[in-house]
């Protein structure tokens, strides 16, 4: 059967988009069902000494001689006798060492007192620039690296919410997201959606569909007056779990709504992400113009909103391409040291690893040709560093 037979079939263009998505969701879950087998939600796989050598600063030899002292757990094997680290095995380990170690607070660079949450919102003005694969790897990477991370999907799309192994539109239909603690009427404290993810010290809160209902029910709510505002939705629900987050990582959709308004708002930081291509550049070029106006009447209305950065991230970037090159140099040029040394590459370990909703943290190493895995960890992990190195410099804290 055609196209325009099951278009004819159906009786009208409604009902032909209606039994498509049903058929895409009901293959989706399947695809989800067969990839997480025998579980229905995702596990994280174990990670082996190099890696936790790699992940806290412990060299190998220590590593191996602190089990042989017995002052780290006991972790699992391989059939060679290998040690492999969960998540929590790692974080275990740094907790030993921030005890035991020299310079002990080092293992563990989250939040100290008189630190304040570091909200840090990913944006851009266009689809397709990676904003939702640089937040799941910032997140999955400082959850890794020791801090307790809170992911937010502000994206009705919900990407970030599958990429963590949900289907928003079936578990989240009639709610249990974001959504719930951002809208107008009878709002539920955040704790009430955010969930446990399959890594250690990394939660999220869901997006869904709902969450666009958010951009006309603030439209309402400006000409009515109801409070709080939209500038403080985002914040004022923050506050509630402050306490129990070093990191909080905010995907945005992508265009300058309500929705990523609060969460500029409600940031501390921001980091956008271009392609580095003519067409991308001067779209954000026009996204920072719709920003700059829109934030200077909130300043107006509001008062002076500070953050404690703004970088910019070149990402699917190919090395190899002259005219890619020349535009992150165009960049660089105009936006000096706001441009992350660090690219993110263009890498075909990333766009696999996504057929199965998984990151280059979670795929197996093994089902991966080691030497494109080692070029894409090279990359994420150096802007994740990078990055790191600008969160603590806003928390007071040199780092090498």
């Amino acid at each position: 059967m055609t196209s325009t037979d099951t278009l004819s079939a159906a009786g009208s263009v409604a009902a032909s988009i209606s039994a498509n998505a049903e058929r895409l969701s009901s293959a989706l879950n399947e695809h989800m069902r067969n990839s997480f087998q025998p579980d229905s939600r995702k596990l994280l796989r174990r990670f082996n000494a190099s890696e936790v050598s790699e992940l806290t600063g412990i060299s190998m030899s220590n590593l191996r001689t602190r089990h042989q002292e017995g002052d780290f757990p006991d972790v699992e094997t391989d059939s060679r006798g290998r040690r492999l680290y969960s998540a929590a095995d790692i974080d275990a380990i740094r907790h030993v060492m921030a005890r035991t170690g020299r310079n002990g607070e080092a293992y563990l660079p989250g939040r100290r007192e008189g630190d304040k949450l570091q909200v840090i919102s990913i944006v851009n003005f266009k689809g397709g620039s990676s904003k939702t694969t640089t937040a799941v790897h910032l997140a999955q990477r400082y959850a890794l690296r020791g801090y307790r991370v809170l992911a937010i999907d502000m994206d009705p799309q919900a990407s970030l919410t599958t990429m963590f192994g949900y289907r928003p539109e079936i578990e989240f239909a009639e709610g249990g997201t974001v959504y719930d603690a951002l809208r107008y009427e009878d709002p539920v404290p955040l704790s009430h959606v955010v969930r446990k993810t399959y890594f250690h010290n990394l939660d999220i809160a869901p997006a869904g569909l709902m969450l666009s209902e958010y951009e006309t029910e603030t439209a309402y709510a400006l000409q009515h007056r109801l409070e709080p505002p939209f500038t403080q939705r985002l914040a004022i629900a923050l506050d509630e779990i402050e306490a129990d987050y070093d990191l909080v990582i905010i995907d945005c959709p992508p265009q300058l709504g309500f929705t990523t308004m609060s969460a500029l708002l409600a940031s501390t930081g921001l980091l956008i992400t271009v392609v580095p291509s003519m067409l991308d550049v001067a779209s954000m070029a026009q996204f920072l113009e719709m920003a700059g106006e829109t934030i200077r009447a909130l300043e107006e209305a509001a008062g002076t909103i500070d953050w404690d950065f703004l970088k910019f991230l070149v990402a699917r970037y190919e090395p190899t391409d002259v005219p890619q090159s020349q535009m992150a140099g165009f960049l660089r040029s105009i936006l000096l040291d706001q441009v992350l040394t660090n690219p993110m590459l263009k890498s075909t370990a990333i766009s696999d690893a996504g057929m199965t909703q998984q990151t280059i943290y979670e795929i197996d190493p093994a089902q991966v040709v080691k030497k494109t895995l080692d070029r894409i960890l090279e990359s994420v992990n150096g802007v994740a560093d990078e990055f790191e190195a600008v969160i603590q410099a806003a928390w007071g804290r040199e780092t090498d």
